[in-house]
């Protein structure tokens, strides 16, 4: 029951259509807050409930807003789904304007989780507006405990929360379909499917090669029916959850996973269908042993074509599952151990392209989330992060493009200090360049850390390539680890190539220049953190040297002959905005200091390295005054031009506060403004394209080369002119870098140059969309 205050109350009840008349929309001109967000994939029937609406993505998304008295579930109209997709629209947002249009009972699906009496409502339009200056999205509901507020009607749940508009029963996170979302999927199974048999050793009924034997030569029990034998087996690999769930399909849980399973005889696969998943896939992990019966064989689809594979179902047939002890287990039937394959940085230096391998290694760069297609600009968006190992093997460390894996908890606690260990990766290598590798997922990648028990669990922490990391891991100390930890930040690995020729030599099959206008299309096309590569060929027009905080006080050089024209990406055209008229004493910048116990200067890395121990159960430099009163000027016509995104620059890792950052770094994360960045300076590049003269204003990062600050990629030596430093994307590592005084008088270098710029987008939430030159190469032809 509605609170008497509701605003709901107020404003929906005259919506509701009565005898022979139709519905209207109904318009709430109070603040309303959203509480949760949460997006399904539309099924067959879901068109019905837009009837005006045109489906251009596969996403449906329900939310559930508040006054501060009462609650509200209401599916979001697909026309508002790019509010989500830039995460403009997202929790603890706050709304204005709300226009909602009833649904009537015959609209809704036939769901265990609708609401009782088939009320509901579809959000067509809206406003969503910020809060006062310094003000949190969500002020207005502090103090409030939403979970006790009444449901506004009947659009509370009857039962666990189902998607309204679909027949799924179970949600998608929001920025990838590889994670799990929601108490659905449960880390102990129900305990009747944990039944134990008799007493003494377990031994099995079936073997793997018995029943691949049957099956290939047609023996009925196995071929054609249910297999009820029980077969005990080592779990070896485990893949990450794949959803399959389309438009034209109806299944309420799309899922599946695939277990790479063994005993003394040989290995299959095993496939959880379904909702077998939901039970199951948290719960399971590689070095288990478990019991299967009530199963199907069938012909495998996922390895060879004369292979089999175990199907594992909660109905025709309910499969029954349980984990084993391995005292339980005769010894004679006791499946083989999993083996692991550790190479440390030092050895992968000689490893081929494509080797599946495992590492371990202590964490000291954890990039921020990001996202790119998976294939094609219609592809779904795959979400990753790159990690930066050391093992102290080599100068150069381990980098990995690490994909979700399905493990969202163990992805969250990846903070820099942690040791880390990545199975089933492969050894990507650039085939020009064969110094640079990094090491991404594989359909059996998985990610275990410190802080999470992981380590202690597994029986690689008995292998002798992780006791060396362990004991080099010893003689570190915190302090100097600490100095050179980041998180977040733009960062891009490899490093390009410093040669025009042989950059375009490597895009050979990737779409060419794009004009101008053409490239601010697609850039607004970008959805929340998606990363994408573009080239134009284009002019600079203007540099600006600005130091974050301080942007109303800079350096310049602007090509006369270039037009003064903002760039239409620019959020702020034509605005011009307060410069101080006297300068402040320069400001130095201190190094970052973290204070560690005097008697002991290992604590962190101790704790992390005590995991590897047996269960219980078994036998920069000092300060530098670089900011002199010469460096800044004012000037009457200073250009404007929006300040760098603070989540461009890379954090220094702050190990009391490790969680704030790791929220703030995720996505959707909060503000990180109060967290010390690693850069203040950089510079800002206007281009004019040669094709449309539509400009851009592009960040330029010279200082971090962005790859090497994170990846310690050895830079080159070169002569620090524009042409070289552009080329490079960075100063000269062998020399001084130039005063910015100096390089902004250099500037004149750039008139009449034709370059190819290579930009890295990302869209950051909202109307900001980073955008950060990489390379520009020198047209000479």
């Amino acid at each position: 029951m509605a609170a008497p205050d509701c605003v709901f109350h107020r404003t929906l009840t005259r919506s509701r259509p009565g005898p022979n008349k139709s519905s209207s929309p109904a318009v709430c001109r109070e603040v309303l807050y959203v509480v949760d967000l949460q997006r399904y994939s539309r099924d067959q029937g879901s068109s019905v409930y837009f009837p005006q609406a045109v489906l251009n993505g596969d996403d449906l998304y329900d939310l559930t807003l508040t006054d501060g008295d009462c609650r509200l579930r209401v599916t979001l109209d697909p026309g508002l789904n790019r509010l989500v997709e830039r995460n403009v629209l997202r929790p603890g947002s706050r709304l204005r304007n709300a226009t909602f249009t009833p649904t009537m009972t015959a609209q809704l699906p036939a769901c265990s989780g609708a609401s009782a009496d088939g009320d509901g409502y579809r959000l067509v339009s809206v406003e969503v507006t910020a809060g006062a200056p310094g003000e949190a999205e969500d002020e207005g509901l502090r103090g409030v405990h939403v979970d006790s507020l009444s449901w506004f009607g009947s659009s509370g749940p009857a039962g666990p929360l189902v998607p309204l508009r679909a027949n799924r029963s179970v949600f998608l996170p929001l920025w990838n379909n590889v994670d799990y979302s929601g108490g659905v999927w449960r880390e102990a199974p129900p305990t009747e499917e944990e039944e134990e048999e008799g007493e003494g050793a377990r031994r099995p009924a079936v073997t793997v090669s018995q029943l691949r034997d049957s099956f290939l030569i047609g023996r009925r029990g196995v071929a054609r029916g249910v297999v009820h034998h029980q077969l005990i087996v080592r779990i070896i690999n485990k893949s990450h959850l794949m959803y399959y769930g389309k438009p034209e399909q109806n299944c309420e849980c799309p899922y599946k996973a695939v277990l790479e399973v063994c005993d003394r005889t040989g290995s299959v696969c095993v496939v959880l269908w379904n909702s077998v998943c939901f039970g199951w896939y948290r719960r399971l992990k590689p070095d288990d042993i478990i019991n299967l019966r009530h199963y199907r064989v069938k012909r495998s689809f996922l390895a060879e074509p004369d292979d089999i594979e175990i199907s594992v179902n909660s109905r025709n047939p309910a499969a029954v599952i349980s984990i084993l002890p391995e005292s339980s287990v005769s010894p004679e039937h006791l499946p083989p151990a999993a083996s692991y394959s550790f190479w440390n940085s030092k050895e992968l230096l000689g490893r081929p392209h494509d080797v599946v391998c495992d590492v371990i290694g202590l964490l000291t760069f954890s990039g921020r989330p990001e996202r790119i297609r998976s294939d094609g600009r219609g592809a779904g968006l795959l979400e990753y992060h790159w990690l930066r190992l050391e093992d102290g093997s080599n100068n150069q460390p381990i980098m990995v493009k690490l994909f979700s894996t399905s493990q969202p908890k163990s992805h969250h606690k990846l903070h820099p200090l942690s040791v880390v260990v990545c199975t089933r990766l492969k050894l990507i290598r650039s085939s020009d360049q064969t110094s640079f590798f990094y090491l991404t997922n594989t359909t059996y990648t998985q990610v275990y850390c410190s802080g999470l028990g992981h380590h202690s669990e597994m029986s690689y922490r008995k292998l002798r390539p992780v006791r060396q990391f362990l004991q080099w891991l010893r003689s570190q100390d915190d302090g100097q680890v600490l100095s050179r930890a980041l998180i977040g930040g733009f960062f891009i690995h490899p490093p390009p190539p410093v040669s025009l020729e042989t950059y375009m030599r490597d895009r050979r099959g990737v779409p060419g220049f794009l004009r101008g206008a053409e490239l601010q299309r697609e850039v607004e096309r970008l959805c929340y953190r998606e990363r994408r590569t573009f080239c134009i060929q284009a002019a600079v027009t203007m540099v600006t040297y600005s130091r974050r905080g301080e942007e109303d006080r800079c350096l310049f050089w602007m090509d006369r002959a270039s037009s003064p024209a903002v760039s239409p990406l620019d959020q702020r055209p034509g605005k011009s905005r307060k410069r101080k008229q006297t300068e402040p004493p320069p400001t130095k910048r201190h190094p970052f200091v973290t204070l560690q116990p005097e008697n002991n200067k290992t604590v962190i890395l101790f704790e992390a390295s005590m995991e590897f121990l047996e269960n219980p159960e078994e036998e920069e430099e000092d300060g530098v005054d670089d900011g002199d009163t010469s460096s800044f000027v004012t000037a009457p016509l200073l250009p404007a031009l929006p300040p760098i995104s603070v989540e461009t620059l890379p954090m220094r890792y702050d190990h009391a506060h490790k969680e704030e950052q790791a929220v703030a770094v995720e996505m959707g994360g909060a503000a990180w403004g109060r967290f010390e960045t690693t850069i203040n300076e950089y510079y800002t590049l206007r281009v004019r394209a040669l094709s449309d003269g539509v400009s851009v204003d592009v960040v330029f990062l010279p200082h971090s080369s962005s790859s090497s600050s994170s990846s310690s990629a050895p830079l080159l030596s070169h002569s620090n002119t524009w042409t070289s430093i552009l080329s490079h994307g960075a100063f000269s590592s062998h020399t001084p870098p130039p005063a910015p005084a100096d390089l902004i008088g250099m500037a004149t270098q750039l008139s009449n140059q034709r370059l190819v710029c290579v930009l890295e987008a990302c869209h950051l939430g909202g109307a900001t969309t980073e955008l950060v030159l990489s390379r520009a190469f020198p047209l000479t032809h």
